[in-house]
C-alpha cells in the first residue's frame, strides 16, 4: 500500500477521542505550589514600589517575588531575526521601574493552592505613578518609539511613476487580533536534585529553543533543562513562544525545591499573550491603461506593542518581502516602521505579515481594476509571473535568505478557479440579484505563502524487536496532524504498515537538536528527514537480510515489515523484527580484535538542510451579501484553491485550510483587540472579542492542486498550515466593496457594521 497521498485517519486521535489525552492543565505533582501573576492595571507608569507584605503574611504563601528578586535574570532574547539595535526593547520577566501595558507581569505569588495564590495576588499593592500612554504608532505625536526601520526593494521606482498613465494611492489598515487556541498557556516545572535538572511540562512549538533560552537565562547548562510537550490545544503562532511566565515557573521550581504550576485564565490570555497584525499601509501604484502595474511604493507602520518579543521584527520583515505576491511588479520599494506603544506586545499569528500584505496588495489590485473599468480577474492575470519564469528571483530577502519562488503556474490556478466558479455565469447572477435590490458581490485574493523554513531538521527512526517503527523528532505537535503525516512518509519509504509506526516528539532529551513547529515547515523539513532516515533503515535491513536469505541486496525488497526477494512475496523472507534482534549488540560475530564495527540496532538518523524556503500559492474567492440596514456581512460562499506541490495527506490539508479560513474570516469581520484612551483593553473576554461560529461560517470549498512540486526537497512538498487564512481578509473585503458598489470604500479590517452602514448610506 502507498500511504503518501492518502487521506488516512489521524493516528494521534485515539487518546483525544477517549478523553485520555493530557494537556498542561491536567498535570499535577505532589507538593506542588501554584503560581499567580500580579499584572499591571495601567498601560503606562513609573513603578515606584511593590508592597507584598500583606500577601507574604497570608497562610499558605511560600514566596512573593518582585523584579528585585529576579534581578539576575536577563530579559527574554530573540529567537528569529537578529536586527541590530533591538536589545533595549526586550521584555524583562518582571517589570523593572516602569509598567508599559495593562497585563504586564509585575510580581508573582507562589502558594500551596490556587485559591490562596489568587487571594494573595490581590493583596499585592503596586505603587504606580500613571503616565499618558502612547496608543497610535502613526499619529502618536512623535512619542511612539521607533524600534526598527526595514527597507527593501528593486527596480527603478521613480521611472515607473514618471511614465504612469494612472497612479492609485490608498491607506489601508489591518486591526489587532491573534490566535485564540482552545488551550490557554500553562506550565508545570519541577527540580530533581539527584540529576540537578529542571523539568518543565507544557512546552509547545519550539521546545529545544526554549530549553536553551531558559538555561541561558538561568545560567546553567542546557542539559540541565528538560522540556516536555504533552497534548497541545492549538498553536497558531501564539502558543509556545517564550513568555515571562515560562521562565518564572522554572526559576521558582529550582529555587524553592518544589514543583510549581501555572495555568492562565482566558482573561490573562487575551490580555497578555502575543497579539498580532495591527498594521497601517500607505501604498501607491503606477499603472498603465491596460492594468499593467509598472511599480509600487509602500510605507507601513507596525504597532509592536510595549516590547519586542521573541520574534523580533519577523512580521514586518515578511510583510515587506511578500507584498508583491504573485505579480511581476517590475519596480518595488517598501519601508516598514516597527513602533512601540503601550499595548500588549505582538508576535506572529498564522500567516504573519502575509495576511496583512495580501489584504493591502489585493485591495490595491481591485481598485486598479475598478479605476480602469477592467475585470478584477483579468487585471490579476495580466500581472501574474509566467510559469516559464520559474524559479523566480523576487529581488528581495526574507528572514535572511533571498526570496526565490521555487515553482508555480499562477495563471493555471486562476483558470481552474474561474472554471470551477463558472465565473461568467456567477457574475451575471450576482448582477441580476443587485438589479433586484440585493447587495451582493464577489472578491478575489491571490497570494503567495512561504513554508519549509530551515536551516535543518532531523529524526531518528528505529525498528524495535517487536517490529514497531519509532520516529523520534525534535518538532512539536500542536494539533496539526504531524504524527500522521510523518508516519505516512516513514511507512512508505521503510516498507511497514502505518499501524506499525509510532511518533515521539516534543521531548528535548530524546534528540539533541530540534527546530520545532512553525512557519509551515514540518512536512517539508521533518518529512524530508524522515524519508532519509527511513531509507537508511531500509538499506540496513536489506544488508542484514542478504546473508540470511542468501540473496544479493539488489534483489531484495521490503513490504509490510518483511524482507523477501523481489517478485516472490510468498517465498522465503525475514521480518524487520527478526532483523532487529539479529542486530542486537553481541548477537553477531565480532571483529578479530574484539571490536564489532557494526552499528547495533535497526536504526538510523536522517538530517535535512535547506537554505531556501518553498513558496506555495493560492487564490481565495468570497461571495458576500450585505444588509445595508444592519451592516451585517454574510459570506455566502468561500472557495480556497491552493497548490501544495504534493499532498502527503489531502484530508489533513483540507482540515488545515478550513480552519485557517475560519480564522481569516474572523479577522475580516469580527475579531479585534481595541483599547480606550487610557490604554485599557476592551476585549478581554468572549463577550467582547468576537470569533466566528458555525453560524457565521460558510461551507469552505477546497480545490487542492499538486501542479508545482517543489524541487527543493525530496518529497516535492510545500507547507499547508497557512494557506486557508492568508488572503481570506482580502477576498472578503473585495466582495463587500463589490456588494456595496464602493470599490475604494473598504480600507480596514475588520469590516465593522458601522462602517458598512456608513458606506451604504453613501
Amino acid at each position: 500500500m502507498t500511504y503518501i497521498g492518502g487521506s488516512v485517519h489521524r493516528i494521534e486521535d485515539t487518546a483525544l477521542l477517549r478523553g485520555e489525552a493530557r494537556f498542561a492543565a491536567d498535570l499535577s505533582f505532589p507538593g506542588q505550589l501554584h503560581m499567580r501573576v500580579v499584572r499591571s492595571p495601567v498601560a503606562c507608569g513609573r513603578l515606584l514600589g511593590v508592597d507584598a507584605s500583606g500577601a507574604a503574611s497570608l497562610p499558605g504563601v511560600e514566596a512573593v517575588w518582585t523584579s528585585a528578586d529576579v534581578a539576575d535574570v536577563p530579559p527574554i532574547d530573540f529567537r528569529m531575526t537578529r536586527t541590530p539595535g533591538l536589545e533595549p526593547y526586550r521584555q524583562p520577566i518582571l517589570a523593572e521601574g516602569m509598567v508599559r501595558y495593562v497585563g504586564e507581569p509585575a510580581a508573582v505569588v507562589m502558594a500551596d493552592d490556587a485559591y490562596t495564590a489568587e487571594d494573595a495576588a490581590g493583596l499585592v499593592f503596586l505603587d504606580i505613578e500613571e503616565l499618558d500612554p502612547v496608543l497610535d504608532p502613526v499619529r502618536g505625536g512623535g512619542r511612539a518609539v521607533e524600534a526598527a526601520v526595514l527597507e527593501k526593494g528593486y527596480g527603478d521606482v521613480e521611472a515607473a511613476f514618471e511614465g504612469a498613465a494612472e497612479v492609485v494611492e490608498m491607506e489601508l489598515a489591518v486591526g489587532r487580533h491573534s490566535g485564540v487556541p482552545m488551550e490557554t498557556r500553562g506550565a508545570l516545572a519541577r527540580y530533581d536534585p539527584m540529576t540537578a535538572a529542571i523539568e518543565m511540562f507544557g512546552a509547545a512549538k519550539v521546545p529545544h529553543y526554549n530549553r536553551s533560552a531558559i538555561a541561558s537565562m538561568l545560567g546553567i547548562p542546557a542539559a540541565r533543562v528538560v522540556l516536555r510537550e504533552g497534548c497541545v490545544g492549538g498553536g497558531f503562532g501564539i502558543r509556545g513562544e517564550l513568555y515571562p511566565e515560562d521562565v518564572l515557573v522554572c526559576l521558582a521550581a529550582w529555587r524553592l525545591g518544589r514543583p510549581v504550576r501555572w495555568v492562565e485564565d482566558r482573561r490573562e490570555h487575551l490580555m497578555a499573550a502575543n497579539h498580532s497584525r495591527d498594521q497601517v499601509h500607505r501604498i501607491r501604484a503606477a499603472v498603465d491603461p491596460d492594468g499593467w502595474v509598472r511599480g509600487v511604493e509602500d510605507e507601513f507602520w507596525l504597532d509592536q506593542g510595549a516590547y519586542v518579543r521573541t520574534h523580533a521584527v519577523t512580521v514586518a520583515d515578511l510583510t515587506a518581502s511578500l507584498v508583491p505576491g504573485p505579480y511581476v511588479w517590475p519596480a518595488y520599494r517598501v519601508r516598514g516602521r516597527v513602533r512601540l506603544t503601550n499595548k500588549t506586545p505582538c508576535g506572529t499569528y498564522r500567516a504573519p505579515g502575509r495576511y496583512e500584505g495580501s489584504f493591502v496588495r489585493e485591495r490595491l489590485m481591485d481598485v486598479i481594476a475598478r479605476r480602469l473599468g477592467l475585470d478584477p480577474a483579468e487585471v490579476r492575470r495580466r500581472n501574474l509571473i509566467p510559469a516559464g519564469d520559474m524559479p523566480y528571483d523576487r529581488g528581495v530577502d526574507a528572514l535572511g535568505s533571498s526570496v526565490v519562488y521555487d515553482s508555480g503556474d499562477y495563471e493555471a490556478l486562476l483558470d481552474r478557479v474561474l472554471e470551477y466558479l463558472d465565473y461568467e455565469q456567477l457574475s451575471d447572477g450576482l448582477a441580476e440579484r443587485r438589479a433586484a435590490g440585493e447587495s451582493v458581490g464577489i472578491g478575489f485574493g491571490y497570494f503567495i505563502e512561504k513554508s519549509g523554513l530551515g536551516p535543518f531538521d532531523g529524526v531518528r527512526v528505529t525498528v524495535d524487536e517487536a517490529g514497531q517503527a519509532v520516529i523520534v523528532t525534535g518538532v512539536s505537535s500542536v494539533g496539526q496532524g504531524v504524527e500522521t503525516a510523518l508516519a505516512q512518509i516513514c511507512a512508505d519509504h521503510l516498507g511497514v504498515p502505518l499501524e506499525a509506526v509510532r511518533v515521539r516528539c516534543g521531548q528535548t532529551d530524546d534528540l539533541p537538536y530540534g527546530m520545532g513547529s512553525f512557519a509551515s515547515r514540518v512536512t517539508v523539513m521533518t518529512g524530508s528527514a524522515v524519508l532519509i532516515a527511513a531509507r537508511r533503515v531500509r538499506e540496513k535491513a536489506l544488508d542484514a537480510a542478504a546473508p540470511v536469505l542468501e540473496a544479493a541486496v539488489g534483489d531484495l525488497t521490503v513490504e509490510a515489515g518483511r524482507v523477501f526477494v523481489k517478485g516472490s512475496p510468498d517465498g522465503p523472507g525475514v521480518t524487520l523484527a527478526e532483523l532487529a534482534r539479529r542486530l542486537r549488540p553481541g548477537a553477531g560475530p565480532a571483529a578479530g580484535d574484539g571490536e564489532d564495527d557494526r552499528e547495533p540496532g535497526l536504526t538510523a538518523e536522517g538530517w535535512f538542510e535547506a537554505a531556501h524556503m518553498t513558496y506555495p500559492y493560492g487564490l481565495h474567492t468570497a461571495v458576500a451579501a450585505v444588509d445595508r440596514d444592519t451592516g451585517e456581512v454574510r459570506v455566502e460562499r468561500f472557495v480556497v484553491a491552493y497548490d501544495i506541490g504534493r499532498a502527503v495527506n489531502p484530508g489533513l490539508v483540507d482540515g488545515q485550510i478550513v480552519g485557517g479560513a475560519a480564522q481569516g474570516i474572523g479577522g475580516a469581520l469580527l475579531e479585534e483587540f481595541v483599547y480606550d484612551e487610557a490604554g485599557q483593553p476592551l476585549a478581554v473576554g468572549f463577550m467582547d472579542y468576537l470569533m466566528p461560529t458555525l453560524h457565521e461560517m460558510p461551507p469552505v470549498e477546497v480545490l487542492l492542486s499538486e501542479d508545482a512540486p517543489s524541487p527543493l526537497n525530496p518529497l516535492g512538498v510545500k507547507g499547508a498550515g497557512e494557506g486557508g487564512i492568508t488572503a481570506a481578509g482580502a477576498a472578503v473585503a473585495n466582495a463587500v466593496a463589490d456588494a456595496l458598489g464602493r470599490p475604494e470604500g473598504i480600507t480596514r479590517l475588520p469590516i465593522r457594521p458601522d462602517l458598512v452602514r456608513r458606506l451604504a448610506d453613501g
